[in-house]
């Protein structure tokens, strides 16, 4: 079976953030667990440099938007590889294969009828002399009266055109910008609304709640025909001789790094992309809830009007991620950015707490104190707790060397079950739902060495002891392969640590009879102290750290 799994593309114009990486880990998860499974995944993402938010970045710093754009690339592949994302291709917006592919799409599209020309009014700047894009055009939306831009309001998810918004403005100088004629194309999305009603009804199943409600308000509403070129410096040129100084809009382009990167990746591997783009083909798409739009309506008409079938089977769309109780602001480093937080924390710790603590399907909040503390209780006291006891035990009385034969059949079904169950979570994308069965397995297991008492039943019967830590044992290698798309790193000392690499591991109860032998002798995890808590609060909001 071919899956695709395609990860949201972080805008290269500022550090990646917690609400970054709480929107996009779930991509990662469910590709680390067909990969197990033995299915043929492509997990593609990359970075935007091709987005407005990079030009305002650049004239803000008096720097070209290359530079920029260069900077945060090489900042995010750091940060993806530091946390175990394993990207099959991640790349960027403003490559030639990019742009190749995006032209391409552009005129297959213009030959299908689905693009037609329009003059219309555009935001022109006179104190800059530019037109600008919708971003950079401020002002009150009309739907909810929040501050936002001229392309969507982040409040109420609204898809805007600058003309729309109350007090308008621009976001360099504030003056008010006038709107002048332009021609621009525009793609029929109201042509194509049918055929998107009829595919979103067979497909809602596979949607997470929010991108339900929010796809069917616009179908309610009735999609409006929007523009997919502007005049703007950076992006795709548009390939239609006389429009060479306009770009293709964000609307076709970012989203079309899907197709670019899946072909990219092809070409450089030598491997057909297609079938990762049949009809039947398994997709996830991994964005959080302000990118629901150009996933369930966009995305799916370009690819509609461009003749390609595999449209988005699975929508994971997380909610937003409030930090210390309040909203995720970058402007007043009320955030927590990912490299300083991979600095001083594991990254198996990161991932954990944004999985059992994530925005899945409603708002999730971060806090210091759940994080430290969550860390020390879950992952130290119970998952590395069971580790560490039942290895230590078993190692002083029998030595490193065992092999495991005869397990408990209740224990056996019981892994089976987790097995079974854990797994179709993961297909639906509840990832939350998921670790949260691995780790009620991990304290029943603690709960089994205790009620057990080995350390008693050994003053007796030194068999049966044994017996009782080969069933711990079974317990914690399978903990091994049930964890790995979540604890990658502390997988990978649990299978070197009892000689597991010698096996293929797959999503599926070790089988036994196996010989083994122990060489993990440091505990998996360092508790934290909780002095952490206040010292990292500090920092929230000080602009001098």
């Amino acid at each position: 079976m071919a899956v695709f799994i395609g990860g949201a593309w972080p805008y290269a114009n500022g550090s990646l953030h917690l609400g970054h990486l709480a929107a996009l880990l779930p991509g990662d998860i469910i590709a680390r667990y067909y990969r197990l499974k033995g299915e043929d995944v492509l997990y593609v993402s990359g970075s935007d440099c091709n987005g407005t938010p990079i030009s305002i970045r650049a004239k803000q710093e008096n720097k070209s938007v290359k530079e920029i754009a260069d900077l945060y690339h090489e900042e995010f592949q750091e940060c993806f590889h530091s946390l175990g994302f394993t990207y099959d291709h991640y790349t960027r917006t403003d490559s030639t294969y990019h742009h190749q592919v995006v032209r391409a799409t552009f005129l297959e599209l213009l030959k299908n009828d689905w693009l037609y020309k329009r003059i219309v009014k555009q935001a022109f700047c006179i104190s800059c002399d530019q037109f600008l894009p919708d971003r950079f055009v401020v002002g009150v939306c009309p739907n909810c009266e929040s501050n936002c831009r001229g392309d969507q309001c982040e409040n109420c998810s609204t898809i805007l055109d600058p003309i729309d918004l109350k007090e308008r403005s621009c976001k360099f100088c504030q003056e008010e910008p006038i709107f002048k004629e332009t021609e621009h194309f525009y793609l029929a999305l109201s042509k194509i609304q049918t055929q998107l009603e009829i595919y979103i009804h067979q497909n809602k199943n596979f949607w997470r709640g929010n991108a339900i409600q929010m796809t069917n308000r616009y179908l309610t509403e009735g999609l409006l025909d929007r523009a997919v070129t502007r005049d703007i410096e950076v992006g795709v040129t548009v390939p239609v001789e006389g429009y060479e100084n306009k770009k293709v809009y964000v609307w076709i382009d970012a989203v079309s790094g899907y197709l670019s990167a899946a072909q990219e990746w092809a070409q450089i591997n030598k491997r057909e992309w297609h079938p990762f783009w049949q009809e039947n083909t398994v997709s996830y798409y991994i964005h959080g809830k302000d990118n629901i739009p150009f996933h369930t309506i966009i995305w799916p008409s370009i690819l509609l009007g461009s003749g390609i079938l595999s449209l988005p089977k699975h929508i994971i769309s997380s909610e937003y991620l409030t930090i210390e109780k309040k909203k995720l602001s970058t402007s007043g480093n009320w955030a927590i950015w990912i490299k300083d937080l991979l600095s001083r924390y594991n990254p198996d710790t990161i991932r954990y707490f944004l999985t059992i603590n994530g925005p899945e399907k409603r708002d999730a909040d971060f806090s210091w104190r759940e994080f430290i503390y969550r860390h020390n209780g879950e992952l130290l006291g119970s998952l590395g707790n069971l580790v560490q006891r039942t290895i230590k035990f078993y190692q002083k009385e029998f030595g490193p060397i065992f092999e495991l034969t005869n397990i408990n059949q209740n224990i056996k079904e019981k892994i089976e079950r987790i097995f079974d169950e854990s797994g179709a979570m993961l297909e639906r994308g509840d990832c939350k739902k998921s670790l949260d069965s691995i780790f009620e397995f991990v304290r029943w297991g603690n709960k089994y060495f205790d009620e057990q008492k080995p350390w008693a039943v050994l003053k007796e019967n030194r068999e049966e002891a044994r017996e009782v830590l080969h069933d711990c044992l079974y317990v914690i290698i399978n903990l091994g392969v049930l964890l790995q798309p979540f604890l990658p790193f502390t997988t990978e000392k649990i299978v070197k640590g009892l000689s597991l690499e010698q096996l293929e591991l797959f999503w599926q109860p070790v089988e036994t009879p196996v010989q083994l032998k122990i060489t993990l002798n440091e505990p998996l995890f360092k508790r934290i102290d909780i002095e952490q808590i206040d010292k990292e609060r500090e920092k929230l909001g000080n602009t001098t750290y």
